[in-house]
């Protein structure tokens, strides 16, 4: 028996954490929200953000982040994307020399351009920091439903460690050195979802969806591999995988904010509906200026941040998109003559 704490009580967090303590950890979940503490500690359920799904008496609640931090064997940071940097700033002062701090959130940072384990090992320097990804939806792993996931760390052990805790009867997870890679895959795939979901919203059919998601992947792989991530790591789970998820599943925030967009909605209001942190939104403009870096072609990441922050029409990025110039599907690919 470990003790553990997760950071963080939105539902992926709570999914986590139920994880953890079903494989007979103590559990400490920790928000800056005192009602979600209160109700927590008192239904054993998020009866908002994953209702229905009751957790083990083995889990303890708390906004006292010094509390949440001292003395535990590992940490799962499950804070939204845009709120890692503050709340690592936050965890500084109690996080030990060699604490695990493992990321499970997925964005890349508008201004900075950093992946979420960037952010942390450089407002917690003294920390290791791996990351865990995959495609998963929170309210089927609430339910003990089959998941696969990805531990990624720069040793072999770190990601055994995670391996181990995890891992159980409905959850298999596998190992990586390719962190960037993992966490790559993780953020861009939102900026595709929300592709896919605008064109579910225009009345758009398989077909269309289908083309988004393939050549979606094409376009994360192209820059994830440009900056250093792993072929394979865009070919496996944390790369077409968690986008096949996001971008079919109505679990996805993503995608739910993308059919809002594609029937006429803004982005706020899209977002004000979901009443979740739609990280795809908050990851495009870094997805795009990270491919205006590299000089990288991502004709789907311009199109998708022309409408968030443009006047683009929904209508017209599908014209655009069909109506570009005329290519070879791969450029590694050639005839014999």
């Amino acid at each position: 028996m470990a003790d553990y704490s997760v950071i963080g009580a939105g539902s992926w967090g709570i999914a986590l954490a139920k994880v953890l303590a079903q494989n007979g950890n103590n559990v400490t979940v920790w928000s800056i929200i005192e009602d979600e503490i209160n109700m927590l500690r008192e239904n054993k359920e998020h009866l908002t953000k994953l209702p229905g799904v009751k957790l083990p008496d083995n889990m303890s609640y708390t906004t006292n982040l010094e509390e949440a931090i001292v003395g535990k064997e590992m940490l799962i940071l499950a804070v939204p994307s845009p709120f890692t940097r503050s709340t690592a700033k936050s965890m500084a002062p109690f996080v030990a020399d060699g604490q695990l701090i493992v990321n499970v959130a997925k964005g890349i940072e508008d201004e900075s351009y950093m992946t979420l384990t960037d952010i942390i090992e450089q407002e917690i320097p003294q920390a290791t920091v791996a990351v865990l990804s995959g495609p998963s939806h929170a309210e089927e792993v609430g339910k003990n439903m089959a998941t696969t996931l990805v531990a990624g760390a720069k040793k072999r052990e770190t990601a055994e460690y995670i391996q181990n805790a995890f891992m159980c009867d409905f959850l298999r997870v596998y190992t990586s050195p390719d962190v960037l890679g993992i966490e790559l895959g993780g953020a861009l795939k939102n900026v595709v979802a929300l592709a896919a979901g605008i064109a579910d919203g225009l009345g758009c059919g398989d077909n269309a969806k289908a083309a988004l998601i393939t050549r979606g992947i094409v376009e994360i792989a192209r820059l994830g591999v440009a900056m250093g991530g792993k072929i394979e790591s865009f070919t496996g789970l944390t790369g077409i995988g968690d986008l096949i998820v996001t971008c079919s599943s109505m679990h996805s925030r993503n995608r739910r904010a993308g059919m809002l967009i594609g029937q006429g909605y803004t982005m706020q209001e899209a977002m004000d509906e979901v009443k979740m942190v739609v990280e795809g939104v908050y990851s495009a403009k870094a997805a795009a200026g990270l491919a205006e870096k590299y000089n990288i072609s991502m004709p789907i990441v311009k199109e998708v941040n022309d409408i968030l922050f443009g006047n683009q029409k929904a209508e017209q990025a599908i014209t655009d998109l069909m109506f570009r110039d005329k290519a070879v599907e791969s450029t590694t690919l050639t005839w014999d003559e």
